[in-house]
């Protein structure tokens, strides 16, 4: 690792006050001598002159929750959160574990075969380190939620990532459930972590408890569970961690953190005193965490741990495109824009993409308007139908329609069934198959689509892109996901240690109100 060299025994200068606060590992003191007001990392330079303000040292791994990094066995209380599509890949997931971070894999609109290969390689290249898979909720695709916690099981992976959840499902309680024992010294163990990620107090409060009695009966009615974590769901919460996500990329409510981080630690703390728990569930933030400043005012709020997405999109382990990479390097905090989800298209639900760069966002909208004024493609006016197919699908109805036949045999074949004599469901598979393709020209860089590309994306890309302006990292081709967070966290410390000073009255040169990444060995 490239450390800033110790400042002289008495900083004056800006760029030995920087220099001074960038060793972190030091304390620095404030100290007025004859000359003035000057900055020190040496405890015997300060013991003789007068001190006027002091931080302790603060090292990356000491922030946050230190039961976050028992609990989970990493070094650093800092989560990659999963992108759907495999686009957080097993590559990145190998890359974080080995650094000493947890990650999660998406496995969310991944086949099967794919997430077992997923995981299996993820366990073959980091033997024994920690690492989560996201579970995603599909409410039009059950068969998809099942088969991610069936291969998690028999992967013996022990945390998840649960996100999109609107309530509690079967299959999430049997995999918090599976593994669940009593010691022999009386203390209930869940072997199976999950972290749930939330934007609503409601849906935080079902992980926050117990998981229903009326699942619990019929998971253990089919022999899901033994009668032994039957008995023992009542003792413990849904979940180990609850992250609050706020303006994030993908699925999002866009909450202020502000308001929703405060909230969610409330509501934690009296659902806590309610059920009488021995361990405390954590909170954690996501949504808008791409610089230093904002991981240092989740943490100052009191979240456990932060939670980064869309600046790992960018990164070089993401199995993105580098044509997208190269359009997420460039987004500024305010190139995005909210779109129909795939996965939640009858419903309604909007997912955060970038803006810049792809009329994805506008198209999607103008087939979800379609969706909502007609009952199904036959009842779609020539010339709209046209225009449609045209200029969105660039393919015909009819076509589109054998390649969904195509893949939901491979997939889930009840989907065509359901669509079987109802227009309205076909004519929804005919415009989600638009948008499930859009995220994979994007992933492949299909020339021919460019316009419409569906990248994932929050306003945290650009505030990490004016951050990293004129560093290194400002390449894409340097932007390695274990980099990224190492940089993140010692950017963190270095601003917890600004603040404290300024807390104190202490007023810092220019120079010193932002951490100036530096390259680092990965792993150091």
């Amino acid at each position: 690792m490239t450390i800033p060299i110790a400042s002289p025994v008495l900083a004056r200068d800006d760029e030995s006050i920087y220099q001074a606060l960038s060793v972190l590992d030091r304390p620095v003191f404030v100290v007025r001598d004859e000359r003035g007001v000057a900055v020190t990392t040496d405890p015997g330079a300060a013991r003789g002159l007068r001190v006027l303000a002091s931080v302790p040292a603060l090292r990356p791994e000491s922030l946050g929750d230190s039961e976050f990094r028992k609990a989970h066995g990493v070094r650093y209380a800092y989560h990659a959160g999963a992108m759907a599509n495999g686009i957080a890949s097993s590559r990145l997931v190998v890359a974080m574990a080995r650094a000493g971070f947890l990650a999660s894999f998406g496995a969310g609109g991944v086949l099967p075969a794919r997430i077992d290969e997923a995981l299996a390689t993820i366990r073959r290249e980091a033997p024994g380190a920690p690492f989560a898979c996201n579970v995603i909720h599909s409410p039009s695709e059950p068969a998809l939620e099942r088969s991610i916690v069936d291969a998690c099981l028999r992967h013996e992976v022990r945390c998840v990532e649960a996100s999109a959840f609107m309530d509690l499902t079967p299959q999430i309680v049997r995999y918090r459930l599976a593994g669940l024992h009593r010691e022999p010294s009386g203390r209930v163990v869940a072997r199976n972590r999950v972290i749930a990620k939330v934007s609503r107090g409601e849906v935080a409060e079902l992980f926050l408890r117990p998981a229903p009695a009326g699942l619990v009966r019929d998971l253990r009615a089919s022999g899901e569970i033994t009668a032994e974590q039957a008995e023992l769901a009542a003792t413990i919460p849904m979940a180990d961690d609850i992250t609050g996500e706020a303006d994030s990329g993908g699925h999002t409510d866009r909450r202020p953190l502000v308001v929703l981080l405060p909230s969610l630690l409330a509501l934690r703390d009296r659902v806590r005193r309610e059920c009488g728990y021995a361990q405390q569930v954590r909170v954690g933030a996501a949504g808008g965490i791409g610089t230093p400043a904002a991981a240092v005012a989740a943490l100052t709020m009191g979240a456990a741990y932060v939670v980064t997405g869309s600046i790992n999109h960018a990164s070089v382990e993401a199995a993105q495109s580098d044509a997208a990479k190269r359009l997420l390097a460039a987004a500024g905090v305010a190139d995005t824009v909210m779109a129909p989800s795939s996965d939640m298209f009858e419903l309604g639900v909007d997912v955060q993409v970038l803006q810049r760069g792809t009329m994805f966002a506008s198209r999607a909208r103008r087939l979800y308007d379609t969706y909502r004024r007609y009952d199904g493609v036959h009842a779609i006016p020539a010339a709209e139908r046209a225009e449609i197919e045209q200029r969105i699908l660039q393919r015909s109805f009819d076509d589109v329609w054998a390649d969904c036949v195509r893949y939901f045999s491979e997939r889930d074949p009840e989907q065509i069934e359901r669509a079987t004599g109802n227009p309205k469901r076909r004519m929804a598979l005919i415009f989600r198959w638009y948008l499930g393709r859009s995220s994979g020209w994007s992933m492949a860089a299909t020339p021919e689509r460019a316009a419409d590309y569906q990248i994932w994306c929050g306003p945290a890309m650009g505030a990490f892109n004016d951050w990293v302006a004129g560093t290194y990292l400002a390449a894409p081709g340097h932007r390695h996901v274990a980099e990224l967070a190492l940089q993140m966290m010692r950017g963190t410390a270095f601003a917890s240690r600004v603040g404290h000073l300024r807390a104190a009255g202490v007023r810092l040169p220019a120079r010193c109100s932002t951490y100036v990444p530096v390259p680092l060995t990965q792993g150091a």
